[in-house]
């Protein structure tokens, strides 16, 4: 059922698409949470996706990018499902709370670059994606036709002499890709967040995965990829306050194995119950109290 809903997806979102009509003369249909996130071309594609699904978020847009940035906007405290169609639909409601609990506190640290702390988001949001487990473990799920990963990292003790920090992968249940390590080097929360990232693409290059999508409950990590990077290079790797990048060489690699993939960085809140994020962070736990190698 999920491979045919997949084929109903209109051609998924790039950077560089400045979104044609769609299939019925102009409009994209945008499902946020639904039985399949993505952008359809008619409303009866997105209907079959909504129709008394509990919670559903959706809207209909002229562009398709202006459809794939609903999709990927930034959440913000609780929301109402859109209903701006015209067609006749259900009701619904979506009031999702995407705070984090106060779990956190023990594995989660305030960013590193202080200085970098006002800063803007590019194609970053939370987007809780129904699972439904595949017959084979070995499949991978999809957002349109981009893969989807969940990574986490961790550290406990974080500044401490005794700190222990592990990444964490998630492709699936049972997924034979699924990992977890020990982080080599300064062991830091932010360091095992950008390195669980870095070890999603390198598993996703040895599966020749192209597109991907990488939820991770770090801002921190998305907007260094997404934002910071370009003007850090420029700064020769220099804060906007004139202080070195902490984690020049970390962020250096995640850069230099983007570089050839197209990436979704798609945000989630941390502990917050979303499945494949709390995989992630079980993982990234199991490799925190895994010995240095």
């Amino acid at each position: 059922m999920w491979r045919r809903i997949i084929a109903l997806i209109v051609h998924p979102f790039s950077p560089s698409s400045s979104g044609a009509l769609g299939l019925n003369g102009g409009m994209f249909y945008a499902v946020r949470r639904g039985r399949r996130v993505g952008v359809y071309g008619t409303w009866d594609e997105c209907n079959e996706q909504v129709h008394k699904y509990q919670c559903a978020s959706f809207k209909k847009f002229a562009t398709k990018k202006e459809a794939w940035a609903f999709i990927n906007e930034e959440a913000t405290g609780s929301s109402t499902c859109s209903r701006d169609f015209g067609e006749k639909d259900n009701n619904y409601t979506h009031n999702k709370d995407t705070s984090e609990s106060s779990d956190t506190r023990s594995y989660k640290r305030s960013y590193e670059e202080p200085s970098e702390k006002k800063y803007t988001y590019k194609r970053v949001k939370y987007t809780d994606v129904p699972y439904s487990p595949p017959a084979d473990k070995n499949e991978f799920k999809y957002l349109g036709d981009y893969t989807v990963v969940y990574t986490d990292g961790c550290c406990s003790s974080n500044g401490r002499q005794e700190a222990r920090a592990g990444t964490g992968v998630y492709w699936g249940p049972g997924h034979p890709l699924n990992n977890s390590e020990r982080l080599q080097g300064r062991q830091t929360n932010q360091r095992a967040e950008i390195n669980a990232a870095c070890k999603a693409i390198e598993q996703a290059k040895s599966q020749n995965i192209k597109k991907l999508a990488i939820y991770t409950d770090s801002k921190f990590t998305i907007n260094g990829v997404t934002n910071w990077i370009p003007n850090w290079k420029t700064n020769g790797w220099k804060t906007s306050a004139g202080k070195d990048v902490t984690n020049r060489e970390d962020f250096e690699r995640l850069a230099k194995l983007s570089e050839d993939m197209d990436i979704q960085w798609m945000h989630v809140p941390g502990h917050a119950g979303f499945p494949g994020n709390e995989a992630a962070d079980r993982l990234a736990k199991e490799g925190a109290g895994k010995s240095l190698s």
